[in-house]
């Protein structure tokens, strides 16, 4: 690899890699230099999406098989039902609380379908873009609900295709009720029934898709009888449903009843009780109006001397379902429990961590360093470039079409194809707090350099701002530090207020087991390494001295670019990515969840660069000091990844930092260390 002076600026020596070159979208490559860039129509190569080659490996399992697994292994577990929020900033809510729940250890969420609501559309706030975020974004297990009243059969297919195409595997398929003002009425060009939608689905699709049905513990009301609504639910399971959630019930004698009678029936697939925790009086009667469901008159006797009081409705609701649920689990006929959460959590949490199902250490789930997407495409991926490392959301999107998915290695640098990420408030992306909030944290004014260090120290920290405000996200970062962070706090911090703004770092780790409670990940028995790196934003004089100062460090691995790209100056070979996190575990080969790779930081940078002004500059009106101050670092600074590959002997990546400013006059460092 060739290093040319840049003739515009010779300060930065511009780098001449191997002939292999990037036109944002597309795979380029060339053969005789930069001007003589192949188009894949010249050359023949497909512009179909791709990606890092992956490897065969066995079919994930699905959600049946998970349930049976449980019920077999007689584990409890837990699955909860959203509903879709009627406006945009609702979906960022809700996509946040996905986040929330997924750390509890949920087997599945399901997605209602509001058919006034235009439910199979693409707007954020439609019953299939819910379902797809929970799955593709949120890495939840997601069943959707599919209902057929007054629909075609065109129209339900049409659904079923889309939600197929999406990723979805599971649905609840259900007759459903007419939007608001109609009646249901046979449809000869429809599907009458439950059992005629779920046989549908059997015989156009297969087994792909895994299907639920309802079931009623007080009979369905349309139907005649108890006893006709079991035949009509036996009818849905012999069409091909494979599991059956039920409606929301009172008391655990309804549900126990009901088990033994399908049971009786023949009907032996898992029956999962539907659980709706009162969470207050108005709403419980909405839901039993809704619902034609009768509250015992014990339940309404305690209720009505406390029905204006939320907070004690709320703590009764709770303390019911408690008992409520121990009685199931006595009865041994039940392993799992549905929640009904109508989008709140508190009520549900509380209920699961006295019932000792929430998962309170969610990093002792962890089977990669990062969080698996759900969608079973990407089942067989396990590495990814560090660099979205906090922004996971952004990198799937941005490869949601590739065809397959790295698996064992990442394969060549040359391959990765990366979607254009042009819309950054799309609502799964978008941040969690409103722009006065943000502007409480990052500054309501800017007009200092210094002004912005101090954002990032106090992030780092976790100390309040001049304004008494703690400082809980950055652009790069929508979520407080990662629990190994921690362990670099103090040095971050000190480099942050010199100028010097991290992004992403990790400590070195040589051989700490898998089941660590900060670094661990995957299974039982193994231990995992990783090699300190560092990623941050920084002023031109200081990129000019570290420099001088890198070539003193072999074993440091560099990469340092412009907001253009005019500058890209690197040690790492231009083809080839660095693992900078792994694991050896019993009867397995090693696994590289982690990697540096120089073809997707250039393209990651493209996007941490926009950031500055996507999410902190437009906060400010435009000519103002503010946006003026966020511009300068945007055009200006430069982004550096450095990686230490000597993971054994203790990490150099600050040492580095600190000669550099310390040379700049910026630090001064006790007199044995400088020349080091």
């Amino acid at each position: 690899m060739a290093v040319m002076a840049d003739p515009v600026n010779p300060l930065f020596p511009r780098v001449q890699s191997e002939p292999t070159f990037r036109l944002l979208g597309r795979r380029e490559s060339a053969d005789t230099g930069i001007g003589s860039i192949r188009s894949s129509a010249s050359s023949g190569v497909s512009t179909r999406s791709s990606s890092p080659t992956a490897s065969l490996t066995s079919q994930p399992r699905t959600l049946i098989d998970k349930i049976q697994a449980k019920i077999y292994n007689g584990e409890r577990f837990f699955s909860m039902e959203f509903f879709p929020p009627r406006t945009a900033a609702g979906a960022v809510n809700l996509i946040n609380r996905f986040d929330r729940m997924f750390a509890g250890g949920p087997l599945f969420c399901d997605v209602t379908w509001h058919p006034a609501g235009n439910p199979g559309g693409d707007q954020e706030t439609s019953s299939m873009a819910i379902a797809s975020a929970a799955l593709n974004y949120c890495s939840l297990e997601t069943m959707l609900h599919i209902t057929c009243a007054n629909q075609s059969r065109e129209v339900v297919m049409g659904h079923l295709g889309k939600a197929k195409n999406l990723g979805i595997k599971n649905v609840l398929a259900l007759r459903g009720d007419p939007p608001d003002g109609e009646e249901w009425r046979p449809n000869p060009d429809g599907f009458s029934y439950g059992a005629d939608l779920v046989r549908h689905i059997k015989q156009e699709f297969g087994d792909y898709f895994n299907i639920c049905v309802a079931g009623y513990p007080q009979g369905h009301p349309d139907c005649s009888s108890y006893e006709d609504d079991l035949v009509h639910l036996k009818e849905k399971v012999d069409a091909g449903a494979q599991f059956i959630i039920t409606q929301l019930f009172f008391e655990a004698k309804t549900f126990i009843k009901f088990y033994y009678d399908c049971r009786k029936m023949g009907i032996e697939v898992p029956i999962i009780p539907g659980i709706l925790p009162i969470q207050g009086y108005q709403s419980l009667r909405h839901l039993t109006k809704l619902s034609r469901l009768e509250v015992p008159q014990n339940i309404l006797d305690d209720i009505i001397p406390i029905k204006d009081n939320d907070a004690a409705i709320q703590n009764y609701g709770i303390d019911l379902i408690v008992r409520m649920c121990e009685e199931l689990f006595q009865s041994k006929v039940v392993n799992g429990l549905h929640f009904y959460t109508l989008n709140r959590e508190v009520a549900v949490v509380e209920i699961l961590k006295r019932l000792g199902m929430w998962c309170e250490d969610p990093l002792s789930r962890r089977t990669l360093p990062w969080k698996p997407a759900a969608n079973h495409r990407r089942y067989s991926e396990d590495v990814r470039p560090i660099f979205w490392a906090m922004r996971p959301k952004s990198y799937i999107h941005r490869t949601l079409e590739w065809d397959d998915f790295p698996n064992g290695r990442w394969g060549s640098s040359a391959s990765p194809e990366f979607g254009e990420l042009r819309d950054y408030h799309i609502f799964y992306l978008r941040s969690r707090c409103k722009p006065e909030r943000l502007r409480a944290m990052w500054g309501e004014e800017l007009t200092r350099e210094e002004d912005v260090f101090e954002v990032f120290e106090c992030y780092i920290t976790g100390k309040k701002n001049r304004n008494g405000v703690k400082v809980t996200s950055l652009p790069w970062n929508d979520d407080e530090l990662a629990r190994e962070t921690g362990l670099l706090t103090q040095q971050l911090a000190d480099i942050n207020r010199h100028g010097v703004l991290t992004i992403n770092s990790q400590p070195a780790v040589n051989g700490k087991p898998s089941n660590d409670p900060v670094f661990g990940w995957g299974t039982k028995g193994g231990y995992v390494y990783q090699k300190a790196y560092l990623e941050f934003f920084a002023a031109p004089e200081f990129v000019e001295v570290l420099l001088t100062v890198l070539p003193k460090f072999e074993l440091v691995n560099y990469h340092i670019i412009n907001r253009k790209g005019t500058d890209d100056i690197t040690n790492c070979d231009a083809t080839q990515s660095i693992a900078v996190t792994w694991g050896v575990f019993p009867g397995k080969e090693i696994i590289q969840p982690t990697v540096v790779d120089p073809v997707s930081f250039q393209i990651w940078k493209d996007e941490a660069f926009a950031l500055w002004q996507t999410h902190w500059g437009r906060l400010y009106p435009a000519g103002s000091p503010s946006r003026q101050t966020i511009q300068h670092f945007q055009n200006t600074y430069y982004l550096v990844n450095l990686v230490d590959n000597d993971y054994v002997s203790g990490s150099v990546l600050f040492h580095i930092v600190n000669q550099v400013l310390e040379k700049l006059g910026r630090l001064k460092l006790p007199a044995n260390v400088v020349e080091q």
